[in-house]
């Protein structure tokens, strides 16, 4: 899994696609693009009509409504504890979000995604989380669990026999 990872950073250096990593949490989504940095931060709330189911509002514009809204809206958090809870609301939000990250590319290529998750979910939330993502836009999704990504992304070194800590507070 490590060497798919590196190898495919290092195949992203040479070929120019869209790679970004997401990471979905309860309180905020984050969303990185190869290049660019975090280009997008948002609270992880939606805003729904109850009668119609229609969304009215992601991120923060929904983060407002929370407690504020009249009976009609809804201002719902799709994750909780970490995992995904309402699979078409988080498509929508993903694909909101997607679509913010790649509104301003030239070519609009699907994008490789690669979403942290936390290390214990089931194999159904794994796949709650790929079909989110791919319907949402995503040419090829790839999990890596949020320990190890966060040991990546510091540069610790993963792949040696030596014990490392990491505390995802």
């Amino acid at each position: 899994m490590i060497r798919q990872i590196k190898e495919w950073v290092e195949f992203g250096r040479l070929v120019p696609v869209n790679d970004i990593a997401i990471d979905l949490g309860t309180a905020n989504t984050l969303v990185y693009v190869k290049g660019d940095g975090v280009v997008l931060n948002e609270p992880s709330v939606v805003a729904v009509d109850k009668s119609s189911g229609d969304i009215l509002a992601i991120g923060l514009e929904a983060k407002r409504m929370l407690g504020r809204t009249p009976g009609a809206i809804e201002a719902v958090r799709p994750l909780k504890d970490g995992v995904i809870a309402d699979v078409d609301v988080t498509e929508m939000m993903l694909r909101h979000f997607l679509k913010q990250v790649t509104a301003k590319r030239v070519f609009r290529i699907k994008p490789r995604v690669v979403v942290g998750v936390p290390s214990g979910i089931t194999e159904l939330e794994r796949r709650a989380v790929r079909s989110s993502a791919m319907s949402a836009g995503a040419k090829d999704v790839f999990m890596v669990a949020e320990p190890m990504a966060a040991a990546i992304g510091v540069g610790l070194p993963v792949e040696t026999p030596s014990g490392n800590m990491v505390i995802d507070i």
